[in-house]
């Protein structure tokens, strides 16, 4: 007896960021939804990226916050890291909002559908041998990280998806890819007391960064006592009863814990069906127009399988954004630009809008002025006791094109050089805006008034 066919008005595979979003846009928005996820809905952030790193990270932040206590006067000693408490403090804030997204979804009547899916033709998915019909496809099926070649991820050569179920603090940890996951882990590990070494192949951590911000942070997580290795790869790895050598191609030989291979995330397409049915694939990715589409019938992808930055609230803005499309409301396209970044590290780096090589590149290194602030003097930062910095990219008598932010709670501003950036404001507008006082936000103000003509806190 076969299984009877589930018609819906959108069909979405994936239930990560950008999966659920549509689902719930759509939904709200009166159109019938199947939602197909092969493991649990929230997919890679809530699971085993985004909510569970941050969990780890703000342990880790506690865990400095004890050390430093002393220096500000209060009696207290680290005695230990409990991994076992730490992992269970993270599954609980994961589970919590598992069970708040599954009772939404719930909710909203969008049909989940468990099993592994895959295109048949332009409106029917494949279920496990079922079929699922709609008029709409939104394909948003996720990554997964990438392999370093001649690598093999086997006993204590891991990846982030076996870094996040560690049971134990390594000694020692070599981390192969300075980017966000790498960056990341290397801080949480180096306040949980090991002793991190980072391996990056180009000249630079967080190379997608600002070179100020990156060269910042660098110096943030030196100061740390951790190592920092860039323009080195890894020529080979050996594991032993002694444990993990890695040797580097400057001719040194790193020994360690544990190797975390972070050197990016691959789309998960492969046997989706997509090439069949004529959506142009580049390196695993689909490739779309700016309003998601693929150009073939009614299929769209978003996400971390079309081209971009693998960032969770990008996914989640381009499903809304579909949903809406196929509702016929005039969804506007997602400015790339204006997609904030954060790194979750001690210090944090957070930006928005076009680095200042980028700003030159697209206007002219004549037509580009960027005014730089410490957080030295700012009150709130050495309360907090960090270190970093603001920078802002103008065009000269033109609008903010770029902000980038390294210090403690960095993530925690972007919300306002979202704003300035995404409105194309004048510094000359914005700087008249009032800052409370202590708040790390008056260093962005400063800066704004530089680039207005009226530095305060500047000496001449």
């Amino acid at each position: 007896m076969s299984t009877p066919t589930v018609d819906a008005d959108v069909v979405i595979l994936g239930a990560g960021s950008a999966g659920y979003a549509c689902a719930l846009r759509a939904a709200q928005l009166g159109l019938t939804v199947a939602l197909i996820e092969a493991d649990k809905v929230g997919g890679t952030c809530l699971h085993r990226g985004c909510i569970p790193t941050k969990a780890i990270l703000h342990t880790a932040e506690v865990a400095d916050i004890v050390r430093s206590a002393p220096g500000l006067g209060v009696r207290a000693t680290l005695d230990a890291v409990d991994i076992v408490a730490v992992n269970a403090f993270k599954t609980g804030v994961v589970s919590r909002l598992h069970r708040g997204l599954t009772g939404l979804i719930e909710q909203r009547g969008i049909r989940v559908i468990t099993g592994v899916g895959a295109l048949k033709d332009p409106h029917t998915v494949d279920v496990d041998g079922r079929a699922v019909t709609g008029r709409h496809v939104v394909v948003a099926t996720g990554a997964r990280p990438a392999m370093a070649r001649g690598i093999e991820i086997v006993g204590h050569v891991i990846t982030s998806d076996q870094a996040l179920g560690m049971d134990w603090i390594p000694r020692t940890a070599v981390v192969l890819g300075g980017g966000v996951i790498g960056v990341e882990f290397a801080s949480a590990w180096q306040s949980f007391g090991a002793q991190v070494a980072v391996v990056e192949a180009l000249d630079r951590l967080l190379p997608f960064e600002d070179e100020d911000a990156s060269a910042a942070i660098a110096r943030a997580l030196r100061r740390r006592g951790i190592a920092i290795k860039t323009a080195t790869s890894v020529s080979q790895v050996i594991e032993d009863a002694t444990g993990v050598h890695v040797a580097l191609s400057d001719g040194a030989t790193l020994d360690t814990d544990i190797l975390l291979v972070a050197v990016g995330r691959i789309p998960n397409t492969e046997g989706l069906g997509l090439d069949r049915l004529g959506v142009t694939m580049e390196g695993g990715y689909a490739i779309v127009d700016e309003r998601c589409h693929t150009g073939v019938a009614n299929i769209w992808a978003a996400g971390d399988i079309v081209p971009g930055p693998q960032l969770a609230h990008r996914g989640f803005a381009q499903g809304i954004a579909i949903a809406e499309r196929i509702a016929g409301l005039d969804a506007p396209p997602l400015v790339a630009s204006q997609v904030p970044h954060v790194v979750y590290s001690d210090p944090e780096v957070a930006s928005v809008g076009l680095t200042q090589a980028q700003a030159v590149a697209a206007y002219g290194p004549d037509a580009i002025v960027a005014e730089s602030q410490t957080l030295g003097g700012n009150a709130r930062s050495l309360v907090l006791q960090t270190s970093g910095m603001v920078k802002i990219v103008r065009v000269k008598d033109g609008p903010v094109v770029g902000i980038h932010i390294v210090g403690a709670r960095a993530g925690e501003l972007i919300g306002e050089a979202q704003l300035i950036v995404g409105w194309e404001a004048f510094p000359e507008e914005v700087a008249p805006l009032i800052h409370a006082h202590p708040t790390q936000t008056e260093v962005l103000g400063e800066a704004l008034a530089a680039l207005a003509g009226k530095p305060l806190h500047t000496h001449v």
